[in-house]
């Protein structure tokens, strides 16, 4: 098993796509995503790079493991 890094805001865009949810609107650097069936919505800070701890925190509110997470990167 790998570990998360930091990575781009951008790239973690992708993930959130390809996991299936949706842009619905940016609010200063604060971008925010929707997936149907989720608590709450996905924040995601334009940052150059993402910490670990946000990519974790929105992985566990999308019901995603750190697995799949890998995987999906690894494919984009």
């Amino acid at each position: 098993m790998g570990r998360i890094v930091p990575i781009p805001w951008k790239q973690f865009e992708r993930v959130l796509l390809r996991i299936g949810c949706e842009f619905l609107y940016q609010k200063g650097s604060h971008r925010v995503y929707w997936k149907q069936g989720i608590q709450r919505p996905i924040i995601v800070p334009a940052y150059k790079e993402l910490p670990p701890f946000i990519i974790k925190n929105n992985l566990r509110i999308l019901n995603v493991t750190n697995e799949e997470y890998l995987s999906i990167l690894k494919d984009l």
